[in-house]
């Protein structure tokens, strides 16, 4: 009771203070117009002049609360900061989040001082704290911005801002508030409630809807994009239609900027990542591994059934001992089971260079290194066609770095490539010009 007593008792005081502190300067003003009528001046004029006296005054005022709040108010925030062990303070302060919120300060001493400063004249006080009014918006208005800017700041330093920027979504807010300012401010300069005045706007808003369409779709694709985390600032998309091949270093409201692997920096609407196609690899960045799916062409021709001989020399390939093994015990199981006459190659089941020839694809991806075997591992063979028979390798290598994937990539072909020779198979050429010349200079040596 004793502390709710105390807390009254300070307030009336401020109370009555603020209302002393008011008849004060209104009794200096009436004592002022006084002298003036007292040096012979006209009532009328001498009016004029204390309204000019009330003017200085009011701009000396605000000017001393806006050096109090700035000097004063503002070396105390910095001292508290600096005390402080969080982030979020310093940040806003580097901002100038609290400097432009000072601004505020001059504005409402304004306003409460204009009735006071002015008294009797309805229009100029109108018009002063109308115009306070409108510096009050405005410096809310920057002080948003900059509130905005410093939590996206803050936000940035966290490792969720890569998987949901937000970017996008403040600059959808600045925006909203903006318009939102706007319309207070018109609403104060012409003096019209805002209610009325939005619906008198409804027609203009109509005009500028559709004025502004492509803007606005771009707003509306940007608010998407967020939402459905659809791009993220550091993935590597690809455009081809619009010459985008790089990494996005940007995703504002309205456009997405990206950097290609060349260099080159292009700015595309957010609205063309909504309607059109577009890859993202971040899936394969973030599964830690990235596919190689290439085929290797045989040619039909030098397909075979493996003799004895050849399948002696595959039993000296350490990779194929273990399957050569298996194999050879069911098939020969199989042949003596249904009694086939083995003279003829047709006759019964028989290893063939091609067969054999995937088994050491397989065996020597299942052994090699920089290869997931948890991911999908197919060498299957796909339909054959004028190119030869191809033999396709669908992998994932253990990393996702461009240069590492392409040295991976080609280490595996060329060992895959040089050995097929040794399965007595050959790779698939189309024909060259030069070969056709070599052709016909080795028959009409052979003829002569």
């Amino acid at each position: 009771m004793n502390e709710t007593n105390t807390v009254e008792s300070l307030s009336g005081q401020g109370t009555s203070t603020q209302g002393e502190t008011i008849e004060s300067l209104r009794s200096l003003l009436d004592w002022l117009k006084e002298q003036f009528e007292g040096f012979g001046i006209d009532s009328v004029w001498a009016g004029l002049l204390v309204n000019v006296v009330g003017a200085v005054a009011l701009v000396f005022l605000s000017w001393l609360a806006y050096l109090l709040a700035k000097r004063v108010v503002l070396r105390a925030i910095r001292f508290l900061s600096s005390k402080t062990s969080t982030d979020w303070d310093k940040v806003l302060i580097e901002y100038k989040v609290f400097a432009r919120l000072s601004n505020v300060v001059p504005a409402l001493v304004a306003h409460v001082l204009a009735p006071v400063l002015f008294e009797g004249v309805e229009s100029l006080v109108g018009f002063v704290q109308g115009l306070a009014k409108v510096y009050l918006v405005v410096v809310l208005l920057f002080t948003l911005q900059a509130l905005l800017n410093g939590l996206l700041s803050i936000y940035q330093r966290y490792d969720i801002s890569k998987r949901i920027p937000i970017k996008g979504l403040l600059q959808a807010v600045m925006l909203v508030a903006c318009f939102v300012g706007g319309v207070f401010i018109i609403s104060i300069v012409m003096g019209r409630e805002i209610g009325t005045l939005m619906a008198g706007l409804g027609a203009m808003v109509m005009g500028f809807l559709f004025v502004f369409k492509d803007a606005i779709m771009g707003l509306v694709a940007g608010i998407q994009i967020a939402t459905n985390d659809t791009v993220r600032k550091g993935d590597w998309i690809e455009m081809k239609g619009h010459g985008i091949d790089g990494d996005v270093i940007d995703v504002s409201l309205t456009t997405v900027k990206v950097q290609n692997f060349d260099k080159t920096v292009v700015s595309i609407p957010a609205s063309k990542l909504i309607t059109e196609s577009c890859r993202n690899w971040r899936g394969m960045k973030d599964s830690g591994g990235r596919r190689i799916k290439r085929p290797i062409h045989i040619d039909m021709r030098s397909i075979r059934f493996a003799d004895e001989g050849l399948l002696e020399k595959f039993q000296r390939f350490d990779l194929l001992k273990g399957y050569l093994q298996s194999r050879l015990n069911e098939v020969n199981a199989h042949n003596q089971t249904v009694n086939m006459d083995l003279s003829e190659l047709v006759n019964g089941r028989r290893l063939t260079n091609i067969g054999t020839y995937r088994a050491y694809i397989m065996a020597y991806l299942k052994n090699h290194s920089q290869i997931r075997q948890d991911c999908t591992f197919l060498i299957r063979q796909l339909e054959p066609g004028d190119n030869g028979l191809p033999i396709e390798i669908y992998i994932f290598t253990d990393t996702t770095v461009w240069a590492e994937y392409e040295a991976i990539q080609a280490d595996i072909f060329d060992h895959l490539l040089a050995v097929i020779p040794e399965f007595d198979l050959a790779p698939f050429q189309n024909s060259t010009g030069m070969e056709s010349i070599s052709g016909t200079l080795d028959v009409s040596m052979v003829d002569r």
